[in-house]
């Protein structure tokens, strides 16, 4: 294939952005800034250059006025409208109590179950998976109230950190994701569709996970020793676990069963569950004004670095996409020696090498909208290719070297756990994720059923 200069200055622009985000400088410029300068090199090229053929795709400062119409659309996009309220909705349900009511109660009914602590951890990120989707939240509740425990049951520590680092990636994954509502947003699919699909990927996932953690501790007790001082499992052991289980199971039933029944739409839906963790916490006696005023602050500033990177990431691949990048991306993959399978694990492949270096984010925002169209082409199933994409990424979490897990588990683990314990705990974790991408790879099904009987 022969590249012309636009080509050229494509790969540049790619390559200059991977190189810039080492440099430590925040994502949202670096792509904002990127934009204005490779639209200022087109300028220039076409201005004092004589040579140029009608190849050339012409990028001037008109045409970078355009940003404001895309930035107006991803602004009033009532996709990303739900990403404030799910975010606020994590961030109350958190301030709430349930995750520790939630520890206490299963750490007495599975404490004598060798690995029974470690399955506790699993079960209560699988349902704050389900309730708030913010990741950096439930790892560090999950490693604040789960390792301290483990760790004075006698539990090995890279395997006490490695499960709380990895079950409480979860969120990423199991709707409401704020990563979803992304991805959706990216490839112009429905959010209720993503949601649906990522339902049985997302529970097979955790019931991976458990069944791991009880099969290492049988094989080897002495990294998961049964508690023999708690009191035996009884009726009211039981009890206490459905009570404390109710409140999440409940706000899971208002946000995805509202979708899943067709009471309202993923943005609406999201409003019901911020409405309803506030409850939650005001029945729990934890909602007072300076908890509002503080999820309230949080919750603007996630949100608006999350659309800053956005934002800056329109204007990249608007750039990007005007020197000729997707016609670029679509020659060199249907140019490919490879099957449509063969192209999507490829794509696949980078994706997982991207994340040892590369947050989710940065990936969602630049890589999806230059694959969308050629996989299109291609005839392949975005909900399912979507999906994989998300299992796919959930690995960035907890990938040495820069998994945003492992710092978030390492701000807040005991002295004697150090980062190589956390590394070394994660490993079993990533090739598990690895095996449920294979499982969804091979049975589309898993992703595409749900979303085709939900409506």
């Amino acid at each position: 294939m022969t590249l012309a200069l636009n080509d050229y200055m494509s790969i540049l622009m790619l390559v200059a952005f991977v190189t810039l985000i080492f440099t430590g400088f925040p994502v949202a410029w670096t792509l904002a800034g990127l934009a204005m300068v490779f639209t200022l090199m087109s300028v220039l090229i076409s201005s004092y250059t004589t040579w140029l053929d009608d190849s050339w795709y012409v990028i001037d400062w008109a045409f970078l006025t355009s940003l404001t119409d895309r930035n107006w659309a991803v602004m009033e996009s009532w996709v990303l409208v739900a990403l404030p309220m799910f975010i606020f909705m994590g961030l109350f349900l958190d301030k709430s109590g349930v995750a520790r009511e939630l520890m206490e109660n299963f750490s007495r009914l599975l404490g004598r179950v060798k690995g029974g602590l470690a399955v506790s951890v699993a079960i209560i990120g699988i349902l704050l998976a389900a309730s708030t989707g913010i990741i950096g939240a439930s790892v560090v509740l999950l490693t604040l109230l789960g390792v301290p425990v483990m760790l004075e049951a006698g539990y090995n520590k890279s395997f006490a950190v490695g499960t709380a680092c990895a079950v409480g990636t979860l969120g990423i994954l199991i709707p409401p994701s704020i990563m979803l509502l992304l991805v959706a947003d990216r490839m112009a699919i429905s959010v209720g569709d993503l949601f649906m699909g990522a339902v049985l990927p997302g529970l097979m996932l955790g019931l991976l996970y458990v069944v791991f953690l009880l099969v290492w501790a049988r094989l080897r007790p002495g990294a998961a020793p049964s508690m023999d001082h708690v009191e035996p499992m009884d009726l009211k052991a039981v009890l206490g676990v459905v009570w404390a289980m109710l409140p999440p199971i409940l706000l899971i039933f208002a946000v995805l069963g509202s979708i899943f029944f067709g009471i309202a739409t993923p943005t609406e839906a999201s409003g019901v569950g911020a409405a309803a963790t506030a409850l939650l916490a005001f029945i729990k006696g934890r909602f007072s004004w300076s908890v509002l005023k503080e999820v309230s602050i949080d919750t603007t500033k996630t949100t608006g670095f999350i659309f800053a990177i956005v934002m800056g990431a329109t204007a990249f691949s608007l750039v990007f996409r005007g020197l000729g990048g997707d016609d670029l991306v679509k020659s060199v993959l249907n140019g490919l020696p490879l099957s449509t399978s063969g192209i999507v694990i490829m794509i696949l492949f980078v994706t997982f090498v991207l994340g040892f270096f590369l947050d989710w984010l940065e990936i969602t925002l630049i890589i999806l909208p230059m694959v969308a169209p050629a996989l299109a082409d291609l005839g392949v199933d975005l909900v399912w290719f979507a999906i994989l994409f998300a299992v796919c990424l959930q690995t960035s979490f907890i990938t040495p070297p820069v998994g945003p897990a492992l710092f978030y588990a390492q701000g807040v683990v005991p002295r004697e756990i150090t980062l190589r314990h956390i590394y070394r705990g994660v490993i079993p974790f990533v090739i598990l994720q690895l095996i449920a991408l294979a499982l969804v790879f091979n049975i589309p099904a898993l992703a595409t059923w749900l979303p085709s009987v939900s409506y």
